[in-house]
């Protein structure tokens, strides 16, 4: 044993799971994985660690302070800050060997050095998908992607909750309408009022020298009420006939008409005016979903439409369209306010415990529970029964076989139903069938 013992622990920021909670994490990585896959889209993976250049084309911003960087030998490398420059980079890269549109999820590990604080992860999975077009991608499928959100947390478990759902031209083209030629600023002001309020969201349109009145027809705009029929009656009323505007409104209502076509329930989705996604790269539709009941969980999954993904990597132009769910912080803050529950607590469906000089019948037992499908664990530690039957129920075993020489002799196993303490003894058959 070595003298000096290491303390063990981990950097803050990264999240580390017990077996039980690891279980839950998966089953909830499950089901994004399945939906995703019954809407047609296919799996790719890129590296954690790509040259730097590659990483920071755009170059500027947050992003450049919170990305991992180092060395090795004459080369700058980074580790990957989100899924979506990998994926410019590799449809770039691989161009001529993917089919258009091109439909790919991923699931994978990003890192940013963000400021740790109690919910926010330096290391943490993203749950991507996209759709990519070559020089152009219809409309409809803008309207396809809420109904993808809708069907993954649906089988996720969850009921309530909205996704919101606005277009950018329209925000852009108002502005435009009101005189505010680059409205960047505004644009990242409007996304953080759910963040930081009302109040403060004119404060800071104040200080970016915008008059009251101007100040007043935002929060106006921002505010328009009703159903989202009435809402975009309201727009068409303010008779704005900039081209930008007209085109995001066009946008925006087909994206309605189709998103109830493709059976997203009118309670689960809302256009949103105040919906604006900070990230530059987005110009069209935008999405955010909450849960109705945990407003304070903040947004759970987000995206948008993007003209052109890889204009650093190539002159093809790339539009596309795609949502992020943050399985990480997703699963941190439902797990915290005990919101979820795994299906099974455990992996190993049966557990075998051999009687004194019964272990060679034991072993042949899991091998034929193993190979029809049945997980299975051998007990091969000694010690009393009792001893034995709290280890399954530690790790929550739904059932125990034992196998002692009685039961060898009949040729029949002794099943125990871990939960309610009832016995029976089985053929090999019979045994099969209650485990299936």
């Amino acid at each position: 044993m070595s003298k000096n013992i290491v303390k063990p622990s981990i950097l803050s920021g990264f999240m580390e799971l017990i077996p039980s909670e690891q279980i839950l994490f998966n089953q909830m990585l499950d089901t994004i994985r399945e939906n995703y896959e019954r809407f047609g889209f296919l799996p790719i993976d890129t590296p954690v660690i790509e040259k730097a250049e590659v990483l920071l084309a755009k170059g500027g911003g947050e992003t450049e302070k919170q990305i991992y960087r180092f060395e090795k030998g004459n080369t700058e490398l980074a580790l990957r800050f989100d899924l979506t420059v990998p994926l410019a980079r590799y449809v770039a890269q691989h161009f001529s060997e993917l089919t258009f549109p091109f439909r790919r999820y991923h699931i994978g590990k990003v890192y940013r050095g963000e400021r740790s604080q109690k919910g926010r992860f330096r290391e943490f999975y993203q749950c991507d998908i996209d759709i990519i077009g070559n020089e152009t991608l219809d409309i409809i499928n803008d309207a396809e992607i809420p109904s993808i959100i809708y069907s993954t947390f649906k089988d996720l478990g969850f009921n309530s909750f909205t996704i919101k759902i606005n277009n950018r031209k329209v925000l852009k083209g108002f502005f435009k309408w009101l005189g505010i030629e680059d409205s960047t600023e505004v644009l990242r002001t409007i996304d953080k009022l759910d963040k930081i309020g009302l109040d403060k969201v004119k404060l800071e349109l104040e200080e970016q020298n915008l008059d009251k009145g101007t100040i007043d027809k935002i929060v106006e705009f921002i505010q328009i009420k009703g159903s989202n029929e009435e809402k975009l009656h309201s727009l068409k009323s303010l008779g704005i006939e900039n081209g930008i505007f007209k085109e995001g409104l066009e946008e925006l209502t087909s994206v309605n008409h189709y998103v109830k076509a493709f059976g997203v329930p009118e309670n689960n989705y809302s256009i949103d005016l105040t919906i604006a996604r900070g990230l530059d790269y987005y110009t069209g539709t935008v999405y955010e979903t909450f849960l109705d009941d945990y407003p304070d969980i903040g947004s759970i999954c987000s995206g948008g439409r993007y003209d052109d993904l890889a204009g650093f990597y190539t002159r093809q132009k790339l539009p596309g369209v795609g949502i992020s769910i943050g399985l990480t912080r997703l699963f941190y803050q439902l797990n915290e306010a005990e919101l979820i529950k795994a299906k099974d607590n455990s992996l190993i469906k049966v557990i075998i415990i051999p009687m004194e000089d019964c272990l060679d019948e034991a072993i042949e037992t899991a091998s034929v529970l193993r190979n029809k499908g049945i997980n299975t664990q051998i007990y091969l530690e000694k010690g009393k029964m009792g001893k034995k039957f709290g280890f399954a129920d530690k790790l929550d075993i739904s059932y125990s076989i034992i196998i002692g020489p009685d039961e060898i002799k009949k040729s029949k196993y002794a099943l125990r139903n871990m939960k309610t303490g009832e016995q029976n003894l089985l053929s090999m058959e019979e045994l099969l069938t209650s485990l299936k």
